[in-house]
């Protein structure tokens, strides 16, 4: 295990339609694509409650956890959410974090949204890498999809990263079906202009309304096919086997498209994350049903050793694979917002 993701909050400022579809368009756009013969379930429109802050960990706690796991061999960090930048002071975490001895990379995935107000500490404090999540370049498909205007704040933010040298900057875009998969090509021709990485993930069922449906799944393959219709794409070699995008170049120029297919084409074999909870639990997996406690441990009086025993027990019980699209999944309780992605 290399890779830890630590959520900081579990709060959002969005309300995307693949996470935490609580408006009228989206609970529209799901009711027309449901089948009530093939899938009777009502779709449940109901944000899942935030814990209240006593059960929230500290920067101080944070900190431990990610000191301990970097001495067992954890090197990359990346801050969630919920939305990081809800976090008050998150600067703070960041300062503390980039002095942990053995960590080779700290970023952070964000919404964008408020990132404007804390780049420059951000960048001071040691973040070097920013992920920003950005689905439609339509205005009103943008408001569809995350809940709120905000466009143009997410594009300043992108920019605002490149200026202040965090290298790479990526896009994240989740495709769905008859929503923003015709913005494929648009989406990848921004990220040329800007001179940032695209990333183009698969939905999944990690939303809070329970109305994912495979059939609004695009697949990396369709997504590739369309893709490779406008532009001449040159496979890249990664030196990670554990890399989680398959990705090419657009020829001719210095930018990158990665396609993230956990859905079809599931990479669980060489997967090497863990994920932190914001309330201190670990989780093996994305689509865990089981969570392991750590902040019961740390604010029980246990000393590092303890700690340690109990992270190398949990590795070794990390699941083999995922079971999307089998008869037997069972979608986890807390979704991607409460997760951390």
């Amino acid at each position: 295990m290399r890779d830890l993701r630590v959520s900081v909050t579990d709060r959002c400022n969005f309300r995307c339609v693949y996470c935490l579809p609580e408006t009228d368009q989206a609970a529209n756009f799901y009711r027309s694509k449901f089948d009530p013969l093939k899938n009777p379930t009502p779709i449940k429109l109901a944000l899942p409650p935030s814990q209240p802050k006593s059960q929230i960990l500290t920067f101080e706690e944070i900190e431990r956890v990610v000191r301990i796991a970097a001495e067992l061999g954890v090197e990359k960090v990346r801050l969630t959410g919920g939305e990081p930048l809800l976090r008050q002071n998150i600067e703070l975490l960041v300062g503390k974090l980039a002095s942990v001895p053995g960590l080779k990379d700290l970023a952070m995935t964000s919404n964008g949204f408020l990132f404007n107000r804390k780049a420059q500490a951000l960048r001071d404090a040691g973040l070097t890498r920013m992920s920003f999540s950005l689905d439609s370049l339509d205005e009103a498909n943008f408001k569809k999809m995350t809940g709120r205007e905000g466009l143009n704040e997410v594009i300043r933010s992108i920019r605002l990263a490149k200026q202040l040298g965090m290298n790479p900057v990526k896009i994240n875009a989740v495709v769905i079906r008859g929503l923003n998969d015709h913005e494929l090509v648009a989406l990848v021709r921004f990220a040329m202009a800007e001179g940032v990485q695209m990333r183009f993930i698969e939905f999944m069922p990690l939303d809070s309304s329970r109305g994912w449906l495979r059939e609004l799944v695009v697949s990396g393959r369709e997504i590739l096919e369309q893709l490779s219709n406008h532009f001449t794409l040159e496979p890249v070699v990664s030196t990670q086997p554990s890399e989680t995008a398959r990705r090419w170049k657009v020829n001719g120029t210095e930018s990158e498209v990665g396609i993230i297919a956990p859905v079809t084409e599931a990479f669980c074999g060489h997967c090497n994350r863990l994920r932190l909870t914001a309330d201190g639990k670990i989780r093996t997996c994305l689509f865990s049903l089981g969570e392991h406690d750590l902040r019961g441990l740390i604010r029980g009086g246990a000393d590092d050793a303890t700690i340690q025993r109990r992270l190398r027990e949990i590795v070794w019980g990390k699941e083999d694979r995922h079971h999307i699209g089998e008869s037997e999944f069972e979608q986890p309780e807390r979704t991607m917002s409460c997760i951390g992605g």
